[in-house]
Order: C-alpha cells, then sequence, then structure tokens
C-alpha cells in the first residue's frame, strides 16, 4: 500500500493531457482591434484609412460568418489550430527545409569543461550521447518533470516528438512519423543513426536490457570513425533531404524503386532515437563569439545530417557539439530543455565518465548500404550544390554582449526580454531609418497542444520612442516616459498572446476557414498593409527569445532581406 502511495504522489510527464484547456478562438472585434494598431507604424494617414475600411467591411461582412464557422469548428476539437498550422507552416512548405526552417543550436559544454581540443571528439562524443539516452529514458518512464508556470502546467506533448521522429517528404504535402513511446504505451525503437563520411551505420543503444555505457558507445564511434577514415566516402543520401520537398519526395521514390532494401533502410534512420553526426571540420569558437560554431551547425556538411530528423546531435573534430533539428514537430524550448540537461550533467561530472570501463561484447554496428544508380548520384551533386548556393547568401553573428544582462535589468524593474526586443526596434530603426515588422515568438503551452502565437514588437508605442531617441530636443525625462509606454506595451501583448488573446492566428484561421470554404481570399489579406506590417510570414525581424540558460540557437531569416534574431539572456551578459 505505501508503496502504491508512493508511486501515485508522483507526477508523470504526460499526465495532465487530458485535463488541459482547448485552445480557445478569440473574439473577432478584439482580433481586428489590435491588427489595425499593428498596422499603424507601417501607413501614413491614408492608407490606414483605407485598411481602415476594409477591416470594418471584413467585421461586419465575411469576417463574422468566417468566425462562427471557426467557433464551430473549435467546438470538436481541443485544439482548433494544430492541424492546420502543422500544415500551413511546415508539411506543405514546399522549399528546401533543412536550410530554411531547421533550427539549430551550439551546446555551451566548451564554456566549462570541454574547451575545444582536438582528438577529443569520440571520448566527448560517448560521454554526451549517454546523457541524451538517459534523457529519452526519463521520457520513457514519464520521469521528466512536468513544466508549470506557478502551480498550472503546461502541455508536454511536444516532448513526445524529440527521440524517433521523422519527417517523411510528399509531392505536395509531408508527413511526420512519430515513433517514440512511453513504456506503459509498449515497445520503441531503441537504435541510433551515425553518419560519417557520406555513409551510415546503425546500432542498438540497449543491450541485455540495459543501457550501454560510455566506454561502450566509445567503441562504437571509434569503430565507425576508423573505418570511414581508411575506406572511400559514401554517396552520402543524407544530402538528398536538403533538396526542395518535391524534389526529394521524387528522388525517394525512385530510391525505394530501385530496390525494396531502400525502403528499410529509409525506415531505420527514420525511426532511430537521433541521428548522430560526425563532422571533420574543428569550428572556432569562444565564450564571446559564437558566429563560426553556429555556422557550422546550421549550414555544415548535408552529407552528415538528415534534414528530415527530428533530432540531429552534431560533433565536430575539436570535440565541439551542437543540434540541427527539423522544426515541424516541435519548437526550439524542447530542445533547449534537453541542452541545458545534457549541459549540467557535464558539469556536475567535470566533463569525466565517472564509471565502470567494462565494455561488454556488444555487436558492432552494421552499415546502412543503399542501392544507388548514375541518377541518384547526380541527385545526391545537384541537391549538394543547390544547398551550398542558398547557404553562402546568409551571414552569421552571434557575439556575446557583456556589459550587463539580466541581473541589471531586472534591478531597473524591466523585463529583460521587452528590454531587448526594444534595443532591437532602436537599433532597426537607427539602421534602416524606419521601422521594421517583427515577429517574436509567444508560446501558448497552457493549452492543449498549443505551440506558438505571434508578438509583433513593432508598436505605436515602440515606433514613438525610437523618434525620440533620434531627437536631440526631446528631453530625457520625456524619453524615459516614452520607452515606459513602449514597455507596459509590449509587456501586456506577450501575456495576452500567451493567454489565447493574440490575433495572427486568429486571421489565419479565418483565411483558412475561407479556402476550405471555396470562397475568395477576403480583401484584408489582399490589402498591400496586410504583408507591408509581416502578415502571412513577411516579418522583416523575425526573433525569439531562446531563456535565460547558457543554451542558444537560430533559425535562418522568414525573408530574403530580413534579419533572424534569436538571444539568450544571462545574468551578466546577453
Amino acid at each position: 500500500m505505501e508503496n502504491q502511495l508512493a508511486k501515485s504522489t508522483e507526477e508523470r510527464t504526460f499526465q495532465y493531457q487530458d485535463s488541459l484547456p482547448s485552445l480557445p478562438v478569440p473574439s473577432l472585434e478584439e482580433s481586428l482591434k489590435k491588427y489595425l494598431e499593428s498596422v499603424k507604424p507601417f501607413a501614413n494617414q491614408e492608407e490606414y484609412k483605407k485598411t481602415e475600411e476594409v477591416v470594418q467591411k471584413f467585421q461586419s461582412g465575411i469576417g463574422e460568418k468566417l468566425h462562427q464557422k471557426l467557433l464551430e469548428r473549435a467546438k470538436g476539437k481541443r485544439n482548433w489550430l494544430e492541424e492546420w498550422w502543422l500544415n500551413v507552416a511546415y508539411l506543405d512548405v514546399r522549399i528546401p527545409s533543412q536550410l530554411n526552417v531547421n533550427f539549430a543550436g551550439p551546446a555551451a559544454h566548451f564554456e566549462h569543461y570541454w574547451p575545444p581540443k582536438e582528438g577529443t571528439q569520440l571520448e566527448r562524443g560517448s560521454i554526451i550521447l549517454w546523457h541524451n539516452l538517459n534523457y529519452w529514458q526519463l521520457l520513457r518512464k514519464e520521469k521528466l518533470p512536468v513544466h508549470k508556470v506557478g502551480n498550472t502546467p503546461l502541455d508536454m506533448n511536444q516532448f513526445r516528438m524529440l527521440f524517433s521522429t521523422c519527417k517523411v517528404p510528399g509531392i505536395t504535402r509531408d508527413s511526420i512519423m512519430n515513433y517514440f513511446r512511453t513504456e506503459s504505451e509498449g515497445r520503441s525503437p531503441n537504435h541510433i543513426v551515425v553518419l560519417c563520411r557520406g555513409r551510415a551505420f546503425v546500432f542498438d543503444v540497449i543491450h541485455e536490457g540495459c543501457l550501454v555505457t560510455p566506454p561502450e558507445l566509445l567503441r562504437q564511434l571509434t569503430y565507425i570513425h576508423k573505418k570511414c577514415h581508411s575506406e572511400p566516402d559514401g554517396p552520402g543520401i543524407a544530402a538528398l533531404t536538403s533538396e526542395e520537398r518535391t524534389r526529394w519526395a521524387k528522388a525517394r521514390e525512385y530510391l525505394i524503386g530501385l530496390d525494396p532494401e531502400n525502403l528499410a533502410l529509409l525506415e531505420k534512420i527514420q525511426s532511430s532515437l537521433l541521428v548522430y553526426s560526425m563532422e571533420d571540420s574543428s569550428p572556432h569558437v569562444t565564450p564571446e563569439d559564437y558566429s563560426e560554431i553556429i555556422a557550422a551547425i546550421l549550414i555544415g556538411d548535408p552529407t552528415v545530417r538528415w534534414g528530415d530528423k527530428s533530432y540531429n546531435l552534431i560533433s565536430f573534430s575539436n570535440g565541439v557539439f551542437g543540434c540541427n533539428c527539423d522544426h515541424a514537430p516541435f519548437d526550439a524550448m524542447i530542445m533547449v530543455n534537453i541542452s541545458y540537461y545534457v549541459d549540467e550533467k557535464i558539469f556536475q561530472n567535470e566533463g569525466r565518465w565517472k564509471g565502470s570501463e567494462k565494455v561488454r561484447d556488444i555487436p558492432l554496428p552494421e552499415e546502412l548500404i543503399f542501392t544507388v544508380d548514375e541518377k541518384i548520384l547526380n541527385d545526391i551533386n545537384q541537391a549538394k550544390a543547390q544547398y551550398l548556393r542558398e547557404a553562402s547568401d546568409l551571414q552569421i553573428a552571434a557575439y556575446a554582449f557583456t556589459s550587463f544582462g539580466k541581473k541589471l535589468t531586472k534591478n531597473k524593474m524591466l523585463h529583460p526580454d521587452t528590454f531587448i526586443q526594444l534595443a532591437l526596434q532602436l537599433a532597426y530603426y537607427r539602421l534602416h531609418g524606419h521601422p521594421g515588422c517583427c515577429y517574436e515568438t509567444a508560446m501558448t503551452r497552457y493549452f492543449y497542444h498549443g505551440r506558438t502565437e505571434t508578438v509583433r514588437s513593432c508598436t505605436v508605442e515602440a515606433v514613438r520612442w525610437c523618434q525620440s531617441m533620434q531627437d536631440p530636443s526631446v528631453s530625457l525625462h520625456e524619453r524615459q516616459q516614452k520607452m515606459l509606454q513602449a514597455f507596459a506595451k509590449h509587456n501586456k501583448m506577450m501575456k495576452d498572446c500567451s493567454a489565447g488573446k493574440g490575433f495572427d492566428r486568429h486571421l489565419l484561421g479565418l483565411l483558412l476557414i475561407a479556402k476550405e470554404e471555396g470562397l475568395p481570399v477576403p480583401e484584408l489579406f489582399t490589402d498591400p498593409l496586410f504583408s507591408k506590417s509581416g502578415g502571412g510570414g513577411n516579418f522583416v525581424l523575425s526573433t525569439s527569445l531562446v531563456g535565460y540558460l547558457r543554451v542558444q540557437g537560430v533559425v535562418v531569416p522568414m525573408v530574403h532581406n530580413g534579419y533572424g534574431f534569436f538571444y539568450h539572456i544571462r545574468d551578466d551578459r546577453l
């Protein structure tokens, strides 16, 4: 009885999923009011007046009808947005996703016990892999603590998508395959795939019922590394995942047609816990300058990552690490969580393995050898060329600002995230002489399967403050007042968005209802101010707070002439 009691009081990772509230549909009037406010910084009086008329017409006409249909839809679904969002934001997108959609981030281990050092790649790799596998076991046993704000539990569904998950390309729409199961649900795959020099290997991480240890992992990684460095390179099938989606889907179909065994090999990769990528390069990194390592992780060798995989763990020759993840199944905060967990474990153990050195007799890794022909080899070369051409158009800078951090802003009673968002608005305004439409991520995990909402940081209040900062005749006191107004506005928007009262996803829902009903696109969405203010994914600034830990990460900008601005905030630095 006591045992039963002890068991039942311990919270399980997914136990609150069934009791989470449904995602609400905001009021149409409120959403349109907020939308009108958000376009103001980008319009002159005449343009604004025209948009105001468009919005009023929409509200009293087709908008109201679409809103009613959306409310109907929401009655039958706990999250009216989920399926739509997955399709529109990710699965229907045809541009190459490895570069344009995936997010990537460096591991911070080099800041403490693992400074860059040649010859450490394999040993450190075995330790970092082991900590990742422990995290996987916590998830399998549902022992990962439930995320909460105060006493309110947040949705944990995205954590199911971290391991054994892969996107599969389709001709017009991709799909997500998820093979992960908790222990109570049944068997879950327990193999990982290692990519090295264009070749792919697979091995199990459970032997005789228990997890393989770092010395055992080291043996497997050493075997693969030696083999790949003493024999010719493989064809680099993985590079196909960096191609335009329909082209990759066709190449995949052709590959399967060549030899049905190819399908079994693809499924091995899809269902693997994660893909472990071995890179030969040694990107430079210091605690003050992450630029080169981030570039290597985001746009490194396409033959050693599976772009569709939910988790590619990347290791470099100098013992530095990072990850590259498909964005479709989950948002970056999930990755931040596991990265922080692993970093803390490495820190606590001073970067060493302190257990037994004994190595059991474990089967050696097996190579996945695809049947290929001239056409596939040609497709691979084309994919690589396309990828490197697009990647060369990206400029990456990641420097630490060390003058102050969270401590000082909190001390001044200013929200650290809002502080950076406003600094960003000012920087853009100074650089370009006009406001920049800006997307900031808000999370909606208070709700069942909630993911994100858009905070439009470029507000009328922010612009007024930027103007005052550029005008020498404005007094310090007046600037401060304008700044505090901008802070208050941003804080309220963030709160609203997290509470399901944002308007961007609501407007998207109304547009998609119109499309599903075969109705013409409402004028609201074709009005020039809609895209000029960022609508339809046209934000010139796409930004996100990656948290208050050592972990950081990046995604490429949303638009060609845009900036991707991803930042983390520590006590003493930004």
